[in-house]
């Protein structure tokens, strides 16, 4: 009966929530065997089946969950879903906002169900239900998913994004940060890697945390999905389509669609574009989309360019553009529109081509009339024929270009790598040959007809696989500890092991453009260290272009020479960064630099130029001052359109809803002008979760009041069990008493300390660095806490560690310099900061590397949502205007 009930309210809820008709047997499945906490390991699902809609699947199951109260969920409640690095993260987004729009949509009367049951896991007050972050565009990174822990959440990002942030190393943010990123991502999380098979090397990866996880006995254990349409291996007993599924009407015409190849070889690789050309200009007359795929970025520019010339519609798709200007093709461009669906584009008419490289082959709903590409390995081939007739309407013309060398002629060329890769097109080649025919001559490349190929001839096709390093305990530990900023000896960069080492696929580096780059020279650097500068206004993805290091370097080589004394930054992998001349770090005298490029990030200012109008590098696009979009940084917007950030000379007033995060004196930067009257003033702001935090200050007392209120609904909504959620009470309420003093609120600009105690500064507060870490503070007045001394060892333990923590610091310790109190004498700092450490290990050891994350997030959220109210939380028996605070703190 329970099952028939819960299949009832997953179909109705379904139509409901996607406007769709009904829903296809494996969704329906894949619902109740969520419901049963039957997570599968491996999904694996044709090209059109819909695979996106596993989102749907597990938001229905979790919303069935929870009607039974907040301790009946043992779904996961954050729902990751990981693309393939190369992509332009966009179907699964397209996904994710419609679920929101429709729960948020209270005309929609079927899905009250689902709301009472999203309502019962949210904090009361809480509108919208459903938590959507893409860590890209529009919804990138808009704190949702990590501000309120305890709400359903869809966070969208590719392989190096949720990587790097569950590994402890978040790409583009500080040591402050990472902790509380990993904590919310490796735990209550529900991993789906789409296109698994493309990426073998963070499969892995993933399924040893999945594992280690387990071994530890992390409470909220993080759970994984390899999601595919063609598996790398032999899964056991993977999770695909029922008999149902392939005798339904709409999946049938999707995997029985008419796809037809037809062959065109070329003996050398410099006849491949001229050949693809060709075959593009055949389609001129047509009317139609054209999708034209090419493995090399340059083979891509130069059909693109001969295209053009013809005078017909083109646009390039490549993983090399700026992530500002791929955001603005897949919202704005009518070519695209032509080729992606749902956008709110009107298309481009007549005959249109869109040129890629690997960059369309994955998460994008591309669906093309005919295809034109070169020979690539068997798995992205089966890629590229899914973006073409990808849902059964027409009849689709395939032309692939294979280079087969003539008879005498050398083959046998590059490194043992790239002769693998090689190989495995000629396995491919043959497979095609083998395709059952078709009257008009072609092979049949549907769905169904490439999955009746032999599944070990198929694997045996596939790209590659990479070196694939392995992880260990000891590997997960020194990534864990954050608070150790710069190179550390066994804590190697993550990227070898989120991408595995390949000897075919180069290097990449990523490049950037900020003003700070020129305007903070040698002597204000000393004052504003960039590393600190990007921990306050972090690289997001919209600034960052991306391509292989060798062809960085040619394109910085150049602007190098036209601008000798050009000023650059260099971002290592680990966040470290180096400021200094460009000429020198590209240097042709040093022929190797280029492998110091990789995974690193080269910050240029505006002069450099160096970018075309498609978002792409060119070292021979001088600056033009009539173009102001190569610092865009200010350009990342909220859902409503809103700048999330400000840079402004000048001006002391905040923007709206925006509260000050940095003053620089650009006019002081040397020890001598430090007396000296100020120059310009260059103020940064950042937009608040609501305007009022931006505008008003916020009493020390009412801080306390929200934090302790808001940590305890966060542990019940959250079935956190006691002792532990007790503690995390308990930490909340105190985790800034050592803000109290005087030499802090000094710091923040409280001229009144007297009269009234801050924990947040108002927008115009003159604020100054003070070296003193009130988070150590808090630990030495907690400790002497008779409520305090009542907890147990292991929950003292706790509380000390998270409020130690919940600024990034304590993990493993305080860097010597902060080990001070100005109302402790050394003797306590010292002790302080020597037992630190001993009490990270002791908590990690219990809690796990993630669990333990988690926990510190916990408080830190708390504190984050308390910053955001500014009346007391009522607390019977308690001052409504003053917090109760022991005599003896």
């Amino acid at each position: 009966m329970v099952q028939t009930d819960s299949v009832d309210f997953f179909r109705k809820s379904y139509r409901a929530l996607t406007g769709k008709t009904e829903p296809f047997p494996w969704q329906e499945e894949l619902f109740v065997r969520f419901c049963r906490q039957d997570i599968p390991k491996d999904v694996v699902l044709p090209t059109g089946c819909g695979k996106t809609s596993a989102m749907v699947s597990w938001l229905l199951a979790l919303a069935w969950q929870s009607r039974g109260g907040a301790e009946s969920v043992t779904l996961p409640r954050r729902l990751l879903w990981v693309v393939n690095r190369r992509v332009v993260v966009d179907q699964a987004t397209d996904e994710a906002v419609g679920l929101k729009e429709r729960l948020n949509n209270r005309s929609l009367i079927d899905l009250e169900a689902v709301r009472l049951g999203l309502g019962e896991l949210c904090a009361e007050g809480i509108d919208d239900l459903l938590s959507v972050s893409t860590l890209r565009g529009q919804y990138a990174d808009n704190g949702e998913w990590r501000d309120y822990p305890e709400r359903p959440a869809i966070v969208v990002g590719t392989v190096d994004m949720i990587g790097s942030r569950l590994l402890f190393s978040g790409y583009g943010r500080g040591f402050r940060a990472r902790p509380l990123h990993a904590g919310f991502i490796g735990q209550d999380s529900l991993l789906v890697h789409d296109e698994a098979h493309l990426e073998p090397a963070f499969q892995c990866l993933i399924q040893a945390v999945e594992a280690e996880q387990q071994r530890c006995g992390e409470s909220r254990q993080f759970r994984t999905i390899a999601l595919t349409a063609t598996s790398r291996t032999a899964a056991a007993n993977p999770f695909v389509l029922s008999e149902a599924d392939r005798s339904h009407a709409e999946i049938r015409r999707r995997i029985e669609a008419s796809k037809g190849i037809g062959l065109h070889t070329v003996d050398t690789e410099k006849k491949l574009a001229a050949a693809i050309y060709e075959l593009a200009l055949g389609f001129k007359d047509s009317g139609q989309a054209i999708l034209i795929f090419l493995r090399k970025v340059e083979d891509v520019l130069d059909v693109k360019g001969k295209l053009e010339k013809q005078g017909l519609r083109v646009y390039p798709l490549t993983g090399t553009m700026r992530g500002l200007e791929r955001d603005q093709m897949a919202k704005n461009n009518r070519i695209f529109a032509r080729f992606a669906r749902d956008k709110g584009v009107e298309p481009q008419e007549g005959t249109v081509y869109l040129v890629c490289t690997s960059a369309g082959e994955v998460g994008v709903n591309l669906s093309a009339d005919h295809l034109i590409c070169d020979l690539v390995p068997f798995d992205s081939m089966t890629q590229r024929f899914g973006r073409v007739n990808r849902f059964g309407g027409g009849e689709a013309r395939i032309e692939i270009v294979p280079v087969i060398a003539e008879a005498g002629q050398a083959t046998a060329k590059g490194s043992p790598g790239e002769l693998e890769y090689n190989r495995r097109r000629e396995l491919t080649l043959a497979l095609l040959e083998r395709l059952p025919p078709r009257p008009d001559g072609r092979y049949d490349a549907s769905p169904l007809a490439l999955e009746g190929l032999p599944a070990e001839e198929r694997i045996a096709a596939f790209t590659p696989p990479p070196t694939i390093l392995p992880t260990s305990g000891i590997l997960f530990d020194a990534w864990a500890l954050t608070s150790v900023r710069g190179p550390m000896p066994g804590r190697p960069p993550v990227a070898d092991w989120l991408h595995g080492i390949t000897e075919w696929e180069p290097p990449q580096t990523f490049v950037a453009w900020r003003e700070e780059v020129e305007r903070i020279t040698t002597d204000l650097a000393r004052k504003n260290d960039p590393e600190d500068l990007l921990e306050d206004y972090p690289l997001e993805p919209h600034e960052l272009l991306r391509d292989n290091s060798r062809r960085v370097l040619e394109h910085l080589q150049k602007i190098a020479e036209r601008s000798p004394g050009l000023a650059a930054w260099l971002i290592d992998s680990a966040g470290n960064v180096k400021a200094g001349n460009l000429a020198e770090l590209v240097s042709p005298d040093q022929p190797k630099r280029n492998l110091d490029l990789g995974d690193c990030t080269v910050l240029l200012p505006p002069s450099a130029g160096g970018l075309t109008t498609d978002g792409m590098l060119d070292g021979s696009a001088a600056f033009s001052e009539t173009r102001g979009d190569y610092d865009v940084a200010d350009l990342w917007l909220d859902e409503s359109g809103r700048a999330k950030r400000q840079r402004r000379l000048n001006q002391e007033e905040a923007p709206e809803g925006m509260r000050l995060v940095r003053v620089i004196e650009l006019g002081s930067g040397s020890e001598e002008e430090e007396d000296e009257p100020a120059g310009e003033i260059w103020r940064w702001y950042e937009r608040t979760a609501g305007s009022e935090r931006a505008r008003r200050e916020q009493d020390w007392e009412v801080h306390t009041e929200w934090a302790e209120r808001i940590a305890g609904d966060l542990v019940a909504k959250l079935g956190l069990p006691d002792p532990e959620a007790s503690a995390i009470v308990f930490a909340a309420k105190w985790h800034d008493l050592g803000k109290r003093r005087e030499l802090w609120q000094r710091s923040i600009g409280n001229d009144r300390y007297r009269e009234r105690t801050l924990a947040k500064s108002g927008p115009r507060a003159k604020c100054f660095p003070c070296g003193y870490r009130h988070e150590l503070g808090s630990m030495i007045d907690v400790s002497r806490m008779s409520e305090f001394l009542r907890l147990t060892a292991e929950m003292q333990d706790l509380v000390l560690h998270v409020i130690g923590a919940h600024h990034g610091r304590a993990r493993p310790h305080f860097p010597a310099d902060e080990v001070f109190d100005p109302e402790c004498g050394s003797g306590t700092t010292d002790g302080v900061g020597r037992e630190t450490p001993r009490r990270f290990a002791r908590l990690q050891r219990k809690y796990g590397r993630w669990g333990l994350a988690y926990l510190e997030s916990l408080v830190r959220a708390a504190d984050a949502l308390a910053s955001q109210r500014f009346e007391p939380a009522p607390v019977e028996g308690r001052d409504p205007n003053r917090a109760a605070i022991g005599a003896e703190v």
